[in-house]
């Protein structure tokens, strides 16, 4: 028989669906079941590569990861990459559909109403239970026309439906009840109960609250979760999540880290989860630089990250005067490294002849490194592994790239791939490198390595070790505050 399932949905953005999913789909595992992980629509610049070379969001890899399963491309059939303040990248079943702005994709998402019901079909298929997980707030009726992210994907297949709210924001019982307010009866008939995440202190104090929402409502009360302290140990999604995310994984380590690495924090920053197992180093102190900060004259390395919007965040940089302090930090004898869109901004010049990431048109690059990047071909998407030619480090990662980059330094590579092929350049000075591979930091050698360069040690314990731990706290954590049975009874 087809799997049953069940639907997460919150009263905004950020209010911990994606977590909860993992937790749960972890915590079920563990009872026997077979889980897949479902988002119909996500939108975000953080992705992942699946074994068939598709692309999905970042969380639900991860979901993936906590349910024991590959990843696949029908576990997020729709993904939006923003690139600007009102377009995206539209990412359907693993591939680029189309680039459309916000009205035209309200439009067109009818049209991929039946590739969300397909990749959901095919989930159901081989699992036990579905845990799909909504977007942005299920009270955003204005969008409810065409909806394929939340009630209307749930109305469309019968899914019921839990609705999260997220106390440490405030406003929880108003936000919960609000939704009940505005939601159509036919939509509200499918909330089955509500979960209150992220309580911070004595749970008591809040037993009334979850009564009124109860009473107010009617819907369930299927638990109030405190805050898991375990959860900055895994990705985050959402860039906006990176003030919550990174900084505190500083603030529990020991004043003055050995090595000091510095992040600007770019609009349209990508895949920034490469820097979650440096953040998580004891002796590292990872400095994300925001818009209005300078970057510090003692950092031992600056790395810039991936983009969506690679030009764009380029004169973004520029604006900030960031390329004047990391020309500075070069100078002094600093160590740089790109990753991906930083590898290309790192360049002489970048190239967007046919208006691929923007405008069309041509820029300078940062000029330290011998090459140049055009943005044109198709995109690439794949899983590699290999070793660093410097020290023969092993490493192992993701492509998730359009350009190709030429010039003299590609003569000294980076990285070679198990297969032969090579990527990145280095500077002739050595201190400046570029790559179009994510994730290599994730692998402990290639990580120890890039360390023991700063003259810094990796922990011991592993970056893989210390997420699967996590992932274990987490669905303990949602067994003892969850009312797990009960989610379980509602989908009978």
């Amino acid at each position: 028989m087809p799997a049953v399932a069940l639907m997460l949905q919150g009263t905004g953005s950020s209010v911990g669906k994606s977590l909860l999913v993992a937790g749960l789909a972890r915590a079920l595992v563990r009872r026997g079941l077979r889980v897949r992980p479902f988002k119909p629509q996500n939108m975000s610049n953080n992705a992942a590569v699946t074994a068939d070379g598709g692309e999905i969001g970042r969380a639900q890899a991860l979901q993936a990861r906590a349910a024991l399963v590959e990843p696949s491309v029908h576990m997020n059939p729709v993904l939006l990459k923003p690139q600007s303040e009102v377009g995206a990248q539209v990412v359907v079943q693993g591939r680029v559909h189309a680039t459309a702005r916000a009205r035209e994709y309200q439009a067109m998402k009818p049209a991929l109403l039946p590739f969300v019901l397909d990749s959901f079909a095919r989930l159901r298929a081989e699992a036990d239970i579905v845990l799909v997980e909504g977007a942005g707030s299920a009270s955003e009726i204005n969008l409810r026309a065409g909806d394929i992210a939340n009630m209307g994907f749930a109305r469309a297949t019968g899914t019921p439906v839990v609705l999260v709210g997220d106390i440490d924001r405030g406003g929880v019982i108003a936000a919960l009840v609000g939704t009940h307010a505005v939601l159509a009866p036919e939509d509200a008939a499918l909330v089955r109960g509500f979960i209150v995440n992220r309580m911070r202190g004595d749970l008591s104090l809040f037993a009334e609250g979850m009564a009124q929402i109860a009473a107010r409502t009617g819907w369930a009360p299927l638990g109030l979760v405190p805050h898991f302290e375990g959860a900055r140990r895994l990705p985050a999604e959402d860039a906006m999540d990176l003030a919550e995310h990174l900084p505190r994984q500083r603030e529990d380590k020991c004043a003055g880290g050995k090595c000091r690495i510095a992040v600007p924090v770019l609009p349209r920053i990508a895949n920034f989860d490469d820097l979650d197992p440096l953040a998580a180093e004891p002796e590292v102190e990872l400095m994300m630089l925001r818009p209005g900060m300078a970057l510090p004259g003692d950092v031992d390395l600056v790395i810039l990250p991936g983009s969506k919007a690679t030009i764009a965040d380029l004169a973004a940089l520029r604006a900030e005067g960031w390329d004047t302090d990391i020309l500075a930090h070069h100078r002094r004898g600093g160590r740089v490294l790109g990753l991906c869109g930083g590898y290309q901004m790192l360049g002489r010049r970048i190239a967007d002849p046919d208006g691929v990431e923007g405008p069309a048109g041509a820029v300078p690059g940062l000029g330290l490194l011998a090459v140049e990047t055009v943005l044109q071909g198709d995109k690439r998407l794949a899983r590699v592994a290999g070793e660093t030619l410097a020290d023969a480090a092993p490493f192992t990662g993701y492509e998730m790239h359009i350009g190709r980059s030429s010039g003299a330094d590609t003569a000294r590579p980076l990285l070679r791939f198990a297969d032969g092929r090579v990527d990145g350049a280095v500077s002739a000075d050595g201190r400046v490198a570029g790559t179009y591979v994510h994730g290599f930091f994730a692998g402990d050698a290639q990580r120890g390595a890039w360390l023991a360069r700063l003259g810094a040690a990796a922990a011991p314990a592993g970056h893989d070790a210390a997420v699967e731990s996590a992932l274990d706290g987490l669905a303990a954590h949602l067994e003892r505050y969850l009312e797990v049975d009960v989610l379980l009874q509602l989908l009978r």
